[in-house]
């Protein structure tokens, strides 16, 4: 049986660093949206202390990083840092984009959440997120 929730999911989706590449960035967000999440998009050129406050402020269940430039070993884990930081432990931190498998199993067992390749299903994005959220974020029902 599934719970029925308070208040919707909260995803922020971000492109950090000098990726301009924002299309994929804006299809999970209308997809998300789509799914009944609430739906925060930073932009373009953001930086990791950006995404985390950002984050903070907007009270947010998850962060979907979106990177295509090949900066995903330093990013991610940045982010986490950041997170942790802060307190925001019962945040997810997933993402996807241009990563290879070995990097996304090694960000993985460094704490980020799964990763999604290009040409994930959105169904399958939204679903784990959601899955997660149900899991991990109890005052939420």
């Amino acid at each position: 049986m599934t719970k029925t929730m308070r208040r919707p999911i909260r995803v922020l989706v971000a492109k950090v660093g000098l990726d301009g590449h924002d299309r994929g960035a804006k299809v999970i967000a209308t997809a998300l949206r789509d799914a009944g999440m609430e739906v925060i998009y930073t932009g373009l050129r953001q930086t990791p202390e950006m995404v985390v406050n950002t984050a903070l402020q907007e009270d947010v269940d998850a962060i979907g990083i979106s990177i295509l430039s090949g900066a995903h070993n330093t990013v991610f884990p940045k982010i986490l840092a950041l997170m942790q930081q802060h307190g925001l432990t019962n945040v997810l931190l997933t993402g996807g984009g241009i990563i290879p498998d070995e990097d996304m199993a090694l960000l993985i067992q460094q704490g980020v959440g799964k990763l999604f390749a290009p040409g994930s299903p959105t169904t399958d994005i939204a679903q784990y997120i959601s899955n997660w959220v149900q899991q991990h974020r109890n005052d939420l029902f």
